[in-house]
């Protein structure tokens, strides 16, 4: 059976998109890499600090779920971002159990972060000034469909 020049041509402009969200996704990588490393953090305890501020405020427990971690690993995490003024554990009035804690990112420290993105918001911003209004909400949706594609990839490894 042979392929069509239209059905090798999609073929080709899906493994070039493929391609070139690895290589965005590797880019990411070392930018939050070079970020952690300006704020004295390890890559992970970044990830978490961009949950809990997403998120938040989170359960140490409900973090560890939705980071993939294990608690133990949490704990750890939580005590490095506490130290360094990152986070605040708090009693949580909604929990039956009195001890329950959530936590919660410290918004006087957003500013770091910003400044630390702020090359690729800029860079990002002059992109987009490129795109019509319809083909950023094209791009938009195309990226929240491939993150839910990952997230159900995710999900099915750790289960599996």
């Amino acid at each position: 059976m042979s392929v069509t020049p239209d059905a090798a041509r999609r073929r080709r402009a899906t493994v070039a998109l493929k391609e070139s969200l690895r290589e965005l996704r590797n880019q990411l990588s070392l930018l939050n890499h070079q970020v952690s490393a300006h704020l004295a953090l390890k890559d992970v305890d970044l990830d978490c600090l961009e949950l809990i501020a997403r998120h938040g405020p989170l359960s140490p427990s409900a973090l560890a779920r939705r980071a993939g971690l294990h608690p133990a690993t949490m704990t750890g995490i939580l005590d490095r971002l506490q130290k360094g003024g990152w986070i605040v554990r708090e009693r949580d009035p909604e929990a039956a159990d009195r001890r329950a804690v959530a936590v919660r990112a410290v918004r006087g420290r957003n500013g770091e972060l910003f400044r630390l993105y702020a090359g690729m918001n800029t860079a990002m911003d002059e992109l987009c000034a490129d795109y019509s209004e319809e083909e950023l909400a094209l791009i938009a949706g195309f990226l929240q469909r491939a993150t839910s594609a990952g997230n159900t990839a995710t999900g099915d490894l750790a289960n599996g």
